[in-house]
């Protein structure tokens, strides 16, 4: 048998088919690349309309976002709310230029969201005064303290009542401003390359808001009526305002100021968007290193109470159990010796 094989491996013919196999798998596998041009093809064209379709749905999602929302501003107001904003004069009262300054930033603009706050700051002390004079007084809540304590806890709720607005407020233009944070560097980087490439400002806007919507819709929206304010206000100074004054954020705010400079200086603005472009990235490191940094001493604490106690428990177990069979196994022998 094995000198069959040997015969046979050492056969001319047999080596001949073998090398002229071995030439015709290279050579097919050489020119494979040549002849898949058709699947490359179909395989770009199927991502660029996959691409189509995503830009398609965003732009979409951002249409339906901009009409609730237009909706929202234009719809009217409710009777009973405006009649009595407007009997007590609470605008006066509990409304000043930098409450509305914070409807603003978190994205609450026209006098229907004023009305609405104003209305609900009167209206959340009397009900939380109620319902924890309910709580207290009628179903038996702290039945061990006295009546004056009761009271006291009745009118802290009131006056959380009074605040629980201004938080809310707080807590939506804190989130809309991180959310346009995280998003305004590549959004500087898209505006410079549409600047760059001989678009206009207000193309430019236009661009980037369509495809910033994916990070951001808050910033997206801010474009955009950035875009509509620069089409119909003579001072395109004011749109720029405009745009810091909403957001709130200081690298907004810069970027407007070299905007109005190029307008009124005619400065190129290529050369400033890739300055203040390189200075937000910038930002957004230093603001992820912070995290980073803080992060050993936050784990410190969870560490003691949650991973110490299991790495003694593991270390610690087995010589635990060793010990206890050792002395049952003792008491046994002693007992049985006895």
């Amino acid at each position: 048998m094995t000198e069959q094989v040997v015969k046979t491996l050492t056969d001319p013919s047999f080596l001949i088919a073998m090398l002229v196999g071995i030439a015709v798998f290279a050579t097919v596998f050489t020119l494979m690349p040549a002849f898949g041009g058709t699947s490359l093809k179909s395989r770009m064209k199927s991502v660029a309309l996959e691409r189509d379709k995503l830009r398609a749905e965003q732009r979409q999602r951002l249409a339906n976002e901009a009409d609730r929302r237009r909706k929202g501003l234009r719809e009217e107001q409710s009777i009973g709310m405006r009649n009595i904003v407007d009997r007590l004069d609470l605008r006066r009262a509990l409304a000043d230029e930098s409450t509305i300054q914070k409807l603003k930033v978190a994205g609450f603009r026209g006098q229907n969201p004023l009305t609405r706050f104003l209305f609900f700051r009167l209206v959340l002390p009397f009900v939380g005064f109620a319902l924890a004079a309910v709580y207290l007084f009628v179903l038996g809540g702290l039945p061990q303290q006295p009546a004056f304590i009761k009271l006291f806890v009745c009118v802290v709720v009131a006056y959380g009542g009074f605040y629980s607005p201004i938080l809310y407020v707080n807590n939506r233009a804190t989130k809309r401003k991180q959310s346009i944070q995280l998003a305004w560097p590549d959004a500087l980087d898209l505006m410079l390359i549409c600047v760059e490439s001989g678009m206009s400002v207000e193309a430019a806007l236009r661009r980037v808001a369509d495809e910033i919507g994916a990070q951001s819709v808050a910033l997206a929206e801010e474009f955009v009526l950035t875009n509509a304010e620069l089409s119909y206000l003579q001072d395109r100074k004011v749109a720029y305002e405009n745009l810091a004054s909403r957001t709130g954020l200081e690298s907004v705010k810069s970027v407007s100021q070299a905007l109005v400079q190029a307008e009124r200086y005619g400065t190129p603005v290529a050369h400033a968007l890739r300055v203040l472009a390189s200075e937000s990235r910038d930002m957004r490191m230093n603001a992820a290193e912070k995290k980073a940094a803080a992060l050993p001493p936050k784990l410190t604490v969870p560490m003691i109470l949650f991973f110490l106690p299991v790495l003694f428990a593991i270390i610690l177990g087995p010589a635990g159990i060793q010990v206890s069979q050792r002395g049952i196994f003792g008491d046994q022998h002693s007992s049985s010796s006895q």
